[in-house]
């Protein structure tokens, strides 16, 4: 074989070589490619009006609630997050208990990740009530929902809700909505307003008003002098009676910058 008509073999594998090296990989027949750089779906937070109240005690000085969803609202947010045909719910009656499992896709591994828990029996349906009780839980574990977990303590006094009494039982026909609610960059209640049926706030909680913090200029000024004088930052911060970095206002920054500068380098320390 001629020289020249080798090399143009050669370079003819060498370029066929690139071509595959180069040329994106093929998605499994049925299953969606996730673009390289695309971060995961994050479960929403729950809107006050897919919020329910339940009543927990009641008795003659007044009654608590409970804040739970439903299973429609389950169903909405998981649609909302991994499409309608990104998820998919199966049951399993494990030693004489129904077990749910949720599985989401996940286009980046190539396989479905599952997540479940048990339901405990209702005193109308057992079966069905089951079956909601465990599929709900199973949401929990994907985040659906798990903010509730946060609610504070939710007490109605008497004179806020009507009280009725038969025999030995106290009970009430008034039903709580929520009006309002909030929450932090914890994914937790921060604020919460409750009203009954006739529209009445019946329990409020308000939220804390957010507090300055500090700019990242003013940050790098505090780490220069931590490093300089070896004084941590639990110390700045409980100096100044602060539980978090967030809290730091701008005259709080002030004092411990001041504060810090009139301190010696560690090596002279």
């Amino acid at each position: 074989m001629p020289a020249d008509k080798e090399l143009k073999e050669e370079l003819a594998k060498k370029a066929g070589g690139r071509k595959k090296v180069d040329s994106p990989q093929r998605p499994i027949s049925g299953m969606p490619m996730q673009e390289p750089d695309a971060g995961y779906p994050i479960v929403r937070l729950l809107r006050a009006d897919e919020i329910e109240c339940r009543v927990s005690t009641i008795n003659e000085k007044g009654l608590s609630l409970l804040l739970f969803k439903d299973a429609r609202v389950d169903q909405r947010i998981l649609d909302e997050t991994f499409t309608p045909f990104g998820w998919r719910r199966t049951h399993q009656s494990i030693d004489g208990k129904l077990y749910c499992t949720v599985e989401a896709w996940d286009s980046a591994k190539g396989q479905w990740v599952a997540k479940q828990d048990v339901g405990t029996e209702s005193y109308s349906e057992k079966e069905k009530g089951q079956a909601s009780d465990s599929f709900k839980r199973a949401c929990f574990n994907w985040g659906v929902g798990r903010e509730l977990y946060t609610a504070p303590f939710i007490w109605i006094p008497a004179g806020l809700v009507k009280i009725e009494r038969k025999d030995s039982r106290f009970f009430t026909k008034d039903r709580f909505r929520v009006q309002a609610i909030a929450y932090n960059a914890r994914r937790e209640i921060s604020a919460l307003s409750i009203v009954n049926g006739r529209g009445q706030i019946v329990y409020s909680l308000k939220e804390k008003p957010a507090l300055a913090g500090i700019t990242e200029m003013q940050m790098a000024a505090l780490e220069k002098e931590m490093e300089r004088t070896g004084v941590t930052m639990a110390a700045v911060l409980e100096r100044y009676g602060i539980g978090e970095l967030g809290q730091m206002t701008p005259e709080i920054f002030t004092k411990a910058l001041k504060g810090l500068r009139k301190t010696k380098d560690r090596e002279a320390a």
